[in-house]
């Protein structure tokens, strides 16, 4: 088997506005103000989801945010052993890096993003 889709977030300029629609939508609920890197989100306005076997949620865990200057996107994030390494092989393998590696504030996760050949923003996380 590959490496496991791990976490998903949706990113975008008010991310108040958007929890509030994805909570009526979907009925999730989030936990906000946690640490992320500021180049996923700026500081306070990150609201995790919780979700998978450790949850009453089934599924991934992911997050919502962003703020002022950061642009839409929805992304799933791989999970992998070295965020360099695996940003490396993407560039290797015709992709582009865009973010990281970067270390969340306070916390041993380290996440990059890239995009694939075709433009895909894809997200990787360190699973250790």
């Amino acid at each position: 088997m590959g490496r496991p889709v791990v976490h998903f977030e949706i990113i975008g300029p008010d991310p108040d506005g958007l929890r509030d629609y994805y909570g009526e939508l979907f009925g999730w609920s989030f936990e906000t103000g946690g640490e992320v890197a500021e180049g996923v989100s700026a500081p306070g306005t990150y609201g995790f989801m919780a979700a998978g076997p450790d949850s009453d949620t089934p599924g991934i865990p992911g997050g919502v945010g962003g703020g002022p200057g950061f642009g839409n996107k929805a992304l799933f994030y791989v999970g992998v052993p070295d965020v360099e390494a695996a940003l490396q092989a993407a560039e290797k393998l015709g992709g582009t890096r865009v973010l990281g590696p970067v270390q969340a504030p306070g916390s041993p996760l380290v996440v990059g993003h890239f995009t694939d050949p075709q433009g895909n923003l894809i997200g990787l996380a360190d699973v250790g």
